[in-house]
């Protein structure tokens, strides 16, 4: 029972970890996506080329760059700031992505008819594109939310004290092994599966708004 009780202890910093990396990903991820469909090449080459080097290392590797590596020149760098600026990279290609696909979801006759009613392509895409990308978007980015607590754990290699953190402490200190790291992955499925079904729901909602 000590042993789950410390492992606790890390979920405020996994929860705090993975709603900075996915509130950073949300805002970053909005210019990405604008670039990906931009008809300017080179913008549009440019936001490709972020997301594909973004999303092609992987999140230890990013983790490694910035802590050990800016992380030496920059001295404020500590390991939670390091693994939010990682992580939330990360999100940024992700989040683009899912913008992306509910960009993709609107027809272009509600862009024309935006215009048509003699809103500049900023209004159209603020006041009436926007909020159906945001709510198409919604169930897509809870999933995407969900992978991301459980890949916060990689952030337990430059030091941050979550909660593998203390299960390989717990580990190291006790002659089982392996038994902090089960109680570990059992506080993962507590804390993924009501978000998962508040996501399946939220999914159905939106799909029957959508429908009507």
């Amino acid at each position: 029972m000590d042993t789950f009780l410390t492992i606790l202890q890390g979920v405020p910093m996994t929860i705090g970890l993975t709603v900075a990396a996915l509130a950073i990903g949300a805002v970053g991820g909005i210019p990405l996506a604008l670039g990906r469909r931009s008809n300017i090449p080179g913008i549009r080459f440019v936001a490709v080329s972020l997301i594909e080097v973004l999303r092609g290392i992987p999140p230890i590797v990013w983790l490694f760059i910035i802590y050990f590596g800016l992380g030496t020149a920059l001295p404020m760098l500590d390991p939670l700031t390091s693994a939010i600026i990682g992580l939330g990279l990360i999100s940024c290609a992700y989040m683009a992505e899912i913008y992306r696909g509910g960009l993709s979801a609107i027809t272009r006759g509600q862009w024309e008819a935006g215009e048509a009613l003699g809103m500049g392509r900023q209004s159209v895409l603020t006041f009436i594109i926007g909020p159906q990308v945001f709510r198409v978007s919604v169930p897509a980015a809870a999933s995407y939310a969900i992978g991301l607590i459980k890949d916060s754990s990689v952030a337990y290699t430059i030091g941050v004290s979550e909660i593998v953190y203390f299960a390989n402490d717990q580990s190291r200190q006790s002659s089982d092994a392996l038994g902090p790291f089960f109680l570990a992955a059992l506080v993962y499925v507590i804390m993924t599966i009501p978000c998962a079904w508040v996501t399946r729901a939220l999914d159905a909602r939106l799909r029957k708004r959508v429908a009507r």
